[in-house]
């Protein structure tokens, strides 16, 4: 919205030249969604746990001190993550670049999916929710729209490719496929930070790291001088999702404070759909899905020990892991929450490093 200003009112007033450039307004971002999120949370979260009367359902078959321990805390903090996050990019965001509302529409809408499913489990106080078949083909047509929208925004000869990290040239072309496999990378990875979010302050942290990085790709990838440079497929107008993520980092902060152990509230799949699926629509919007499996790797690892460990399970009768997700299993050998939630942001660290790596290594 400022953003829009810049152009009429910097020749009058100097100060409104900085609103043109984008590492300023992401600063300026990140630092409003904290700064928000801060101020809103103690209010927030009393709201919740007066609505909620009794927090969020926890389940029988997960661990046994979870019932104890985490019994009567708040859900849906995804609302003040989701509040701060928007406003923030709203107010700092180009809003005439088409990159931004297309991010837009795929957060949103899977936080809308994540509100109502988090809304059924409190109201009929178990934890099933939205059907699967319903919360996916929501999912997918929200994903699709958003995948085949940033299509249209991208530069013709990037539109239907796929890119590989660590090579300069070769792109895999999907055709009128595009669409379906971005449909494929956002739900999956919206999910994915679902599984992910179980413990207190697990998944918070390694979105904010995979937003930091994410933050840099799509300011250099949107930046022409520095694409040619690093040898990146560039797609003009993405430099402006660095104030989108830069927004999330703050809100991402924000909540942080509140849910570090132990959480005053948890996020919910408010907060974990609409999480996973703005990264998801971001690696999509500046063709680095593949790096986004590195970078979000942690994501990766957890939903596929669910997949192993429902799919083994139904052929053998038999589980790999003692309980599905992977943070959930190493609860089960005796791990404390703390040593579990920090190793497991060492490891989004050291990915995110990798990721990084991407940009130099061609």
């Amino acid at each position: 919205m400022l953003y829009l200003l810049a152009h009429p009112l910097s020749e009058q007033v100097t100060g409104f030249n900085l609103l043109r450039y984008i590492t300023f307004r992401s600063g300026a971002a990140c630092l409003t969604a904290l700064v928000i999120s801060l101020l809103l949370g103690r209010p927030v979260i009393a709201w919740l746990r007066r609505v909620q009367r009794g927090g969020q359902p926890i389940r029988a078959l997960g661990p046994e001190r979870h019932i104890i321990e985490k019994a009567g805390t708040p859900t849906m903090g995804g609302v003040l993550i989701l509040l701060s996050w928007f406003v923030s990019t709203l107010i700092w965001a180009d809003l005439s670049n088409g990159f931004v509302w297309a991010v837009l529409l795929a957060t949103g809408a899977f936080g809308a999916v994540g509100f109502a499913d988090d809304y059924l489990k409190l109201s009929k106080r178990n934890t099933r929710g939205v059907s699967k078949r319903v919360r996916l083909g929501c999912e997918f047509a929200a994903s699709l729209v958003a995948g085949w929208w940033m299509q249209t925004l991208m530069p013709p000869a990037l539109a239907n490719h796929l890119a590989f990290p660590f090579v300069k040239e070769a792109m895999l072309s999907l055709g009128f496929a595009f669409p379906i496999f971005a449909m494929l990378v956002i739900t999956g990875f919206g999910n994915a930070v679902n599984f992910t979010d179980g413990l207190d302050g697990l998944a918070i942290v390694p979105v904010i790291i995979a937003a930091v990085v994410f933050a840099l790709i799509s300011y250099l990838v949107g930046n022409r001088i520095f694409a040619d440079y690093l040898q990146l497929h560039p797609v003009p107008g993405t430099g402006e999702l660095g104030v989108f993520l830069a927004a999330l980092i703050g809100a991402g902060l924000g909540f942080l404070w509140f849910n570090a152990p132990p959480a005053a509230v948890f996020m919910g799949d408010t907060g974990s759909l609409s999480l996973g699926g703005a990264l998801g629509a971001v690696a999509v919007a500046v063709k680095h899905e593949l790096v986004l499996c590195i970078v979000g790797g942690l994501f990766v690892v957890e939903t596929l020990s669910v997949i192993i460990q429902v799919g083994w399970y139904k052929r053998t009768g038999k589980r790999v892991f003692l309980m599905a997700p992977l943070h959930h299993h190493f609860e089960k050998m005796g791990w404390q929450e703390p040593k579990i939630v920090i190793r497991f942001w060492i490891v989004s660290m050291v990915l995110g490093l990798a990721g990084l790596a991407t940009l130099k290594i061609r």
